[in-house]
């Protein structure tokens, strides 16, 4: 089975705050091969990246890039996405949820689920084994750990 490692908010070696969700952070995260998952936010003046409100405004074309995967973090957002090819999902305190794409996105503490995306293993007592895929602040470190 192959693994698929996604930066969380385009960490690879651990959380960066200052420079997360932002478009050129991302892009390295994504230059190194990794997926990234974002936080979106839609209003009045368009799309947005941000973890806890609209900080860095992007294109939609951007986030039609096959190897994000948004995560809306407003109503707008989701309903905004769904328009285009952007590979999308919405939860926030749900165990699991459905992207767009028909992947399982466990909510973090969860990782012994088979066949879901393990969000933020590093913070759970968990197995990895039988996940499809694992989403980190620490991403590189699981990769070469997998390899």
């Amino acid at each position: 089975m192959v693994m698929i490692f996604i930066s969380h908010r385009g960490n690879i070696k651990g959380p960066n705050s200052e420079r997360e969700n932002n478009p050129d952070y991302i892009q390295e995260a994504l230059n190194m091969g990794f997926d990234v998952e974002v936080d979106v936010w839609h209003n009045e003046e368009g799309f947005f990246l941000g973890h806890d409100g609209p900080v860095y405004k992007v294109d939609y074309k951007f986030l039609m890039n096959e190897k994000l995967w948004c995560h809306a973090k407003n109503v707008p957002a989701l309903i905004e996405m769904k328009k285009y090819a952007i590979h999308y999902f919405w939860h926030e305190y749900d165990n699991v949820t459905l992207t767009s794409k028909n992947y399982i996105w466990a909510y973090p503490r969860l990782t012994n689920l088979p066949g879901t995306i393990a969000v933020l293993p590093e913070i759970s007592e968990g197995s990895l084994k039988g996940c499809k895929g694992i989403c980190s602040d620490y991403i590189m470190k699981y990769q070469q750990t997998w390899s």
